[in-house]
């Protein structure tokens, strides 16, 4: 078994994150996204959209998106539950965790790679506009997210899940898309600083 892996871009993060958050090792082979590596045929034989990370195991099977490959590792080592634990747990994390994925970190990902320009070869076309449409609806997120912080102390609930790793890269990526997270949004700097400060956000 091994992962390929893309460094530091959002995706591949969320699986290592989550690889430590459950205390598991496994072998990682870099691909160098910025040298366009992912486009290359080590990847490719195992996913066609061209797409990190994929983890291969033993017998060559290919799982790629990192919410099934971190599905695959929650129900090998299901302790500690990040995807939850009985039915409406379960059901609970899976609704937030989307919700961070297509309301955070996809409008994020969006601001970023329209308008920055290391992305202008990546992303063809590049289109400003769909950046700057994208970066009031980031804020709009951002403050909802506050709101429902107020009530308790993670995105899904009492205890740390899969949905606040993906809520916790989306906010990292707030930085190289030039976003900025509003000071007054006291309990969600709060909430990003104790997730911050666990082992696993450095992985």
């Amino acid at each position: 078994m091994k992962l390929l892996d893309g460094g530091r871009a959002p995706n591949p993060r969320r699986v290592r994150v989550f690889l430590a958050e459950k205390g598991i090792e496994i072998p990682i082979e870099p691909i160098d996204m910025s040298a366009m590596e992912h486009k290359g045929e080590t990847v490719t034989e195992h996913n066609v959209l061209q797409r990190l990370p994929v983890l291969i195991l033993d017998d060559g099977t290919a799982l790629t998106e990192s919410v099934a490959i971190c599905r695959y590792f929650e129900e090998l080592h299901p302790q500690p539950p990040l995807m939850g634990a009985g039915a409406l747990d379960k059901a609970r994390v899976e609704m937030w965790q989307r919700r961070m994925e297509m309301h955070l970190l996809l409008l994020v990902a969006n601001v970023f790679r329209h308008a920055h320009p290391a992305m202008a070869t990546w992303e063809v076309p590049q289109i400003k506009e769909f950046s700057d449409a994208n970066r009031p609806k980031v804020l709009k997120t951002l403050i909802w997210l506050n709101d429902e912080l107020k009530n308790r102390p993670f995105i899904a609930g009492e205890r740390y899940t899969i949905a606040d790793i993906t809520a916790m890269i989306a906010l990292d990526f707030c930085k190289p898309a030039r976003l900025e997270i509003p000071q007054e949004l006291e309990q969600l700097l709060d909430w990003y600083e104790r997730v911050k400060s666990r082992p696993s956000s450095s992985a």
